[in-house]
């Protein structure tokens, strides 16, 4: 574990550096100026020179990237151009919302997409099978937009049951919290059940096949315990690494669902400042995004080198 944990963070090293660089480097390249954005059209090239002296961008770009990366490090992201507000609250207050969803969408995922997998698994070459299999194929290929939109006209305007749109903070009670991101979660999470169902699947087919499951037949083992105690654990990594890399899909498709469920959300304040060409809020989002990928691979790795005994080998 201790091994997999340096691999990880090795490769974050290098991946964040980048990654930092080349969000800050979104600037020079925009052309994008804070006295354009808060003079507008009036800005003559004086009143341009001073505001941009103001907030420092006079000066060569790898001072102003090393002084950035040490705020960045310290937890700084700086203010933004379009209201001078505190960048890391106004993330801060909109990830809570986006983390809600994304969570959520990853338990549903989990839930259905391992139960999914395991009962294709286990009725494989079988109507079920081939019936789990076109159902996760169709729910693949389904847009969140369009699920987020159906959900809302079936359960939210014909039945009533949820609310159309907007979020309501857990401290106000955990059923209307549940209530609001509901909705937005399942219309995030069909690709994830898909794909982790179809990976388990394929991944526990292949584990019945291997010759340890074959001795324990032979010895006389129970079912049960040949499929939690054998094949379970070696055929749930494909699963698991799938998982691992849809947190930046859910993270990406939040902009869509949160414009449909008009939810405050980290994806739609992203949107917002990236047409207001507020450059710091942009850099800020890029910026907690990587850190947010890179720590739930972290997660997923971890689960791996205990889960699965392939991984803990490192193979």
């Amino acid at each position: 574990m201790i091994k997999g944990l340096l691999r990880t963070v090795l490769i974050f090293v290098p991946v964040f550096l980048v990654a930092t660089f080349v969000t800050f480097a979104l600037r020079a390249l925009s052309g994008l100026s804070p006295a354009h954005l808060q003079l507008g059209e009036s800005a003559t090239p004086e009143m341009v020179a001073q505001i941009e002296h103001e907030w420092g961008l006079d000066r060569p770009f790898l001072t102003q990237y090393f002084d950035w990366f040490g705020s960045v490090t310290r937890g700084d992201l700086g203010v933004s151009w379009f209201n001078g507000a505190d960048i890391a609250q106004l993330l801060l207050s909109g990830a809570i919302v986006s983390l809600s969803v994304a969570g959520l969408a990853l338990v549903i995922g989990v839930v259905f997409g391992f139960g999914f997998g395991v009962l294709a698994a286990a009725r494989r070459t079988t109507w079920v099978d081939r019936a789990i299999t076109g159902f996760m194929t169709f729910i693949s290929v389904m847009p969140s937009f369009v699920v987020g939109i159906a959900l809302v006209v079936v359960f939210a305007v014909t039945l009533g049951w949820f609310p159309s749109a907007g979020y309501v903070p857990a401290e106000r009670g955990w059923a209307v919290w549940l209530a609001h991101i509901t909705l937005p979660a399942i219309a995030l999470s069909f690709d994830t059940v898909s794909d982790v169902a179809r990976q388990l699947r394929s991944g526990l087919v292949a584990a019945y096949r291997e010759n340890y499951v074959t001795g324990a037949v032979v010895r006389g083992l129970s079912p049960r315990r040949i499929f939690f105690r054998h094949v379970l654990r070696n055929g749930m990594g494909p699963a698991l690494t799938v998982l691992g890399m849809k947190f930046p899909n859910l993270l990406g498709g939040a902009v869509v669902t949160e414009s449909i469920f008009g939810m405050p959300g980290f994806g739609q304040f992203a949107a917002d400042s990236a047409q207001r060409g507020d450059v710091p809020a942009v850099q800020g989002v890029l910026v907690v995004s990587v850190v947010l990928v890179v720590v739930f691979n972290l997660l997923v790795n971890v689960i791996l080198v205990r889960v699965t005994p392939a991984s803990a080998r490192g193979v």
